[in-house]
């Protein structure tokens, strides 16, 4: 059976999410702001969540419809083919319910309304005036964004970006989504170095070793819909993690690096590479930015550096992004890409970023300066 799946994503990244769902052979239906569209088969629902790297989750979207009012809700969801999903032990709810610029906003209304919605229409379909909800979960999504409701069911539980390695996270953590979404939009491939000078808690450094490893983010976790036989047996899901499984390529050894100057989030990266499988090619070290250098050529830095609104001292930030400014300088023909809420940032480094892109770090605007160096001279042959 053919669906349509929805991928949320961070906003302002949707292009990125877009090129990793074609790469695994899906077609992009339709994209939204935070939300890409696409088709698949129950397949799909197991390699999206265990392959994808820049998403939040994977919804396998039930339908769509225009309400402006409780009553129009109610019948929309009510609608909808809830029988092909659902089956009759199964455990529905609500698990969230958003709203932007419509005229329904109260969250636990849209809840409590889409439930009864949904138990009148399976009441209907199995002849029951009870359910027993005791089988597999079947937890429900809804959005309505300027009086259109879009609702889904959610294949996979805890958010994508817990990979199942980062039981613990520095202060200010970038989550991993977003750090493999930063990353690609880089030219950065596992043949070239490199290094974060404020590593924190080892994301960008653990997510590329990653990526230079084919090793799947989802690999060692489990998902919703796994329970649900009527869509997804559980041999499919054997079959998607050992075919994943036999694409890992271990014999990869990239040059990367990562520094801080706090001794106990080194720590945890340590520990957080280790777990993730990849603590044999990520050099960690306590080391000050000024103190940052390498020998090689045509390298990256990709970081992010502490911004005032979660850490450090306001005050002392201009001195921080200076350094970095000037130990990116001593460097040959490196890229440098920062992503920062710093409004100062440029001016402390003491360059214009040559490319600039506003993006949403939970709920700070940060931006993602680009300063882009030469091209490798063995790309140019």
């Amino acid at each position: 059976m053919i669906m349509e799946l929805m991928a949320p994503c961070h906003f302002g990244l949707e292009s990125v999410a877009k090129r990793e769902i074609f790469d695994l052979g899906y077609e992009i239906t339709k994209t939204e702001d935070g939300r890409v569209f696409f088709k698949g088969d129950s397949e799909a629902i197991a390699y999206a969540n265990i392959g994808l790297r820049t998403v939040e989750r994977i919804l396998l979207h039930i339908g769509s419809f225009q309400a402006k009012s409780f009553e129009e809700l109610f019948q929309g969801v009510r609608a909808l083919p809830w029988e092909k999903y659902i089956p009759r032990d199964g455990r529905f709810w609500v698990t969230k319910a958003s709203s932007v610029n419509s005229k329904l906003f109260s969250s636990s209304d849209i809840q409590s309304v889409s439930k009864k919605a949904i138990v009148e229409k399976l009441k209907e379909t199995y002849a029951l005036e009870r359910f027993p909800e005791d089988g597999a979960p079947y937890p429900i999504r809804i959005f309505i964004k300027k009086d259109i409701v879009t609702v889904g069911l959610d294949t996979t539980g805890a958010s994508l970006h817990k990979r199942g390695y980062r039981p613990q996270s520095g202060e200010a953590p970038i989550s991993e989504t977003l750090a493999c979404a930063l990353i690609m939009l880089t030219p950065w491939k596992k043949d070239r170095i490199l290094v974060d000078p404020f590593c924190g808690s080892g994301t960008f450094l653990i997510e590329a070793a990653l990526m230079a490893r084919n090793i799947p983010p989802g690999i060692n976790r489990s998902f919703t819909a796994e329970g649900w036989d009527n869509i997804c047996p559980a041999s499919m899901w054997k079959d998607c993690r050992r075919d994943m499984k036999s694409l890992i390529i271990e014999d990869v050894h990239p040059d990367l690096q990562g520094y801080d100057i706090d001794k106990s989030v080194l720590r945890t990266a340590r520990d957080n590479a280790r777990e993730a499988g990849v603590d044999d090619i990520i050099h960690f070290q306590q080391r000050d930015v000024s103190k940052l250098s390498h020998s090689g050529s045509y390298g990256f830095i990709i970081t992010n550096p502490p911004y005032g609104q979660r850490i450090g001292d306001e005050d002392n930030l201009f001195e921080l992004y200076n350094k970095l400014g000037e130990a990116y300088r001593t460097l040959n023909e490196w890229s440098m890409y920062v992503i920062t809420a710093y409004e100062d940032a440029e001016k402390a480094i003491g360059r214009k970023a040559d490319k600039n892109r506003k993006i949403y770090n939970g709920m700070i605007r940060t931006y993602y300066y680009q300063y882009l160096g030469a091209k490798p001279k063995w790309n140019k042959r």
